[in-house]
C-alpha cells in the first residue's frame, strides 16, 4: 500500500521533533542549583556523618578512627533501644491515630457538614484542625508546657476549681504521664495534616458511586468502609509514609517540653543523637545513632512505597 505524504506535514513533524530534542536540554541548567544544594546539604552531610560514626571525636582536633566500636556500644545501650520503643509509641500518636481520626473527620466534613452548613463552615472547621500545623513547634511546645504545668498550669487549676484535685498530675515531670502528655500533643498537631490530605482526595473522588450506593440503601458507614477507604487508598499510603517518617525523626516537641525526661522517659533517637552531639560531646557516638536512624528511615520508606505500588498494580 502506497502512502501519499504531504511535504508541508513532514516538514512540520520534523520541526516539532527538533524542537522537542532541543527543549530537553534547556531544563538541565535550571536543575543544577538544586542538585548542587542537595549534594552539599544532604549528600555531603550524610557521608560526613557516616564517617564520624566510625570515629571518636569531641568536636575539637581530628577525629580518631575506631571502626565499629560505636555501633558495638549501641547494641548494649539500653537508652538507645528504649528511645526506639518510644518512637513506636510516637508512630501510634503521629501516624495511626491521626490517620483514623483524619479519615472520619474529613468524611464527616465532606458528607455532612459541607452539604448541610455550606462550604464556608466546612472550610472554617478544616482550617481550625490545620492550625496546629502552621504554629511554630517552639510556640506550640511552650503553650502546652504552660497548660500542663503541675503548679500553674490551666489543666490542674481547672481540675482544682471543679473539685477534682485527685485528678491533678505532674503531667510532664512524672515518668508515667510525660509520654502520655507528649502523645496527646503530637496527635493534636498531626490531625490537621491528615484532614487536609483526605479532603483533597475526596474532592477528586467519583461521587456518583456514593450516590448510587445511597440509593441502594447503603448506610453512611457502609459507604465509608467500602467506597471511601478504597478511593482514598493513595492518600492513605502517602499519609502513613510521611507521618511514620515524621514520628521516627521527631525532635522539637521532646526538646521543648521535656528534653527527654524525666530521666529517659521520653527520649527518642533524634534527641538521643543531639544529646550525645551537644551535651556530652560524644560526636562519633551521636553520629552512630543518627546513622542507624537514617538507615531505618530509608528502609521503612522503601518498604511502604513498594507496598503502595503493589496496591496500585492490584487495583
Amino acid at each position: 500500500m502506497t502512502t501519499i505524504s504531504d511535504p508541508a506535514t513532514e516538514t512540520a513533524v520534523l520541526h516539532l521533533r527538533k524542537e522537542r530534542s532541543t527543549s530537553k536540554g534547556i531544563y538541565w541548567p535550571f536543575l543544577v542549583p538544586g542538585l548542587l544544594g542537595f549534594g552539599v546539604v544532604v549528600v555531603v552531610s550524610l557521608l560526613w556523618n557516616v564517617y564520624l560514626s566510625f570515629t571518636k571525636w569531641n568536636g575539637l582536633g581530628s577525629p580518631k578512627w575506631i571502626g565499629l566500636e560505636n555501633y558495638q556500644k549501641l547494641m548494649v545501650d539500653e537508652t538507645f533501644w528504649q528511645s526506639f520503643l518510644h518512637s513506636v509509641v510516637f508512630i501510634f500518636a503521629m501516624a495511626i491515630v491521626p490517620t483514623i481520626l483524619g479519615l472520619l473527620i474529613s468524611a464527616s466534613l465532606f458528607d455532612y457538614i459541607g452539604p448541610r452548613f455550606g462550604n464556608r463552615t466546612s472550610s472554617a472547621v478544616r482550617a481550625g484542625f490545620f492550625l496546629p500545623q502552621i504554629i511554630p513547634i517552639s510556640i506550640a511546645g511552650l503553650l502546652w508546657t504552660w497548660l500542663l504545668s503541675s503548679q500553674t498550669g490551666i489543666i490542674n487549676t481547672v481540675l482544682k476549681q471543679i473539685g477534682l484535685e485527685s485528678w491533678q498530675q505532674n503531667w510532664l515531670g512524672d515518668a508515667s504521664w510525660a509520654m502520655v502528655s507528649i502523645t496527646i500533643v503530637l496527635i493534636w498537631i498531626q490531625v490537621g495534616y491528615t484532614v487536609v490530605i483526605f479532603m483533597s482526595g475526596l474532592a477528586r473522588a467519583d461521587q456518583s458511586v456514593h450516590e448510587a450506593a445511597a440509593i441502594d440503601g447503603a448506610t453512611w458507614f457502609q459507604r465509608f468502609r467500602i467506597i471511601t477507604l478504597n478511593q482514598l487508598a493513595p492518600e492513605i499510603g502517602v499519609v502513613l509514609l510521611t507521618t511514620t517518617v515524621a514520628a521516627l525523626k521527631v525532635f522539637a516537641p521532646v526538646y521543648v517540653m521535656t528534653q527527654g525526661g524525666p530521666g529517659t522517659a521520653t527520649t527518642v533517637p533524634a534527641y538521643y543523637s543531639y544529646f550525645n552531639f551537644i551535651q556530652t560531646s560524644k560526636v562519633g557516638y551521636g553520629a552512630a545513632v543518627a546513622t542507624v536512624l537514617a538507615v531505618l528511615l530509608i528502609i521503612l520508606a522503601l518498604v511502604i512505597l513498594r507496598f503502595q505500588n503493589k496496591q496500585e498494580e492490584n487495583r
